[in-house]
């Protein structure tokens, strides 16, 4: 359930009865023809879908990230490390504070990575709370499905295209681009970065059929929810 739909009434009974939510992180960065806030679309439908059933709170998806590397494409917004560490680091200690102590935060963008050893460090000062950090993409039984369609998935290609990414104004390009060289980008400015990647895109199909997309999506979902369904650390008193 999404906390958009609650008052903090309902907040309080929820924590009562369930010491489980979720935090969903995304981004907002140049995704080549898609929306530029793929990762923060994804991050917040995959946290709802598999929630919902369970009637577990989701609350607003964080919409920036980090992506420096995106900076020379126009709309990109790019939070410096600390900044990040410092939002979640609240965040957290204000969901903990609702009576939460069992958070799962999910990830839609790789960049936020260092989060999870933000997680690890505040479970060493909250020993009643347990917190998972998950790449929903990433997850095992997600990437194998993805690798399992199309091991070229990446970066703004097919991985990212789903209905709900799509613009109507822009459609994809059809057959597909060149990979490009990912080293050379890794050692680039952004200036450089945006020369190298041109629409933005890693290389790959723009774009599979939905149908395949659609199967990607439910193992994600499954999975997400297995992550809140368990297994979660101690969440003694304390």
């Amino acid at each position: 359930m999404r906390i958009a739909d609650l008052n903090w009434r309902d907040v309080e009974e929820a924590a009562a009865l369930d010491p489980r939510c979720i935090l969903p992180i995304g981004s907002t960065e140049q995704h080549a023809q898609l929306s530029l806030c793929v990762d923060m679309i994804l991050a917040d439908k995959v946290s709802n879908d598999a929630a919902g059933p369970l009637n577990i709170p989701v609350f607003p998806v964080m919409p920036y990230g980090l992506a420096p590397y995106f900076n020379a494409y126009p709309g990109t917004i790019c939070l410096r490390v600390e900044t990040l560490m410092a939002v979640m680091r609240d965040v957290i200690a204000s969901v903990r504070r609702a009576g939460f102590r069992q958070i799962l935060i999910v990830n839609g963008h790789g960049g936020n990575n260092p989060v999870a050893a933000l997680a690890q460090e505040l479970m060493g000062d909250y020993a009643d709370t347990s917190i998972k950090f998950h790449n929903w993409w990433n997850a095992p039984k997600t990437w194998a499905k993805i690798q399992e369609t199309d091991s070229s998935g990446s970066h703004a290609n097919w991985m990212e295209n789903f209905p709900w990414t799509r613009l109507a104004h822009a459609p994809a390009p059809t057959g597909e681009k060149p990979s490009i060289d990912m080293a050379l980008m890794r050692a680039a400015t952004p200036t450089q970065v945006r020369e190298i990647l041109e629409d933005g895109s890693f290389g790959g199909l723009w774009q599979r059929p939905d149908a395949e997309m659609q199967a990607i999506w439910e193992t994600g979902v499954a999975e997400t929810r297995a992550a809140l369904e368990g297994p979660w650390g101690s969440t003694r008193n304390g």
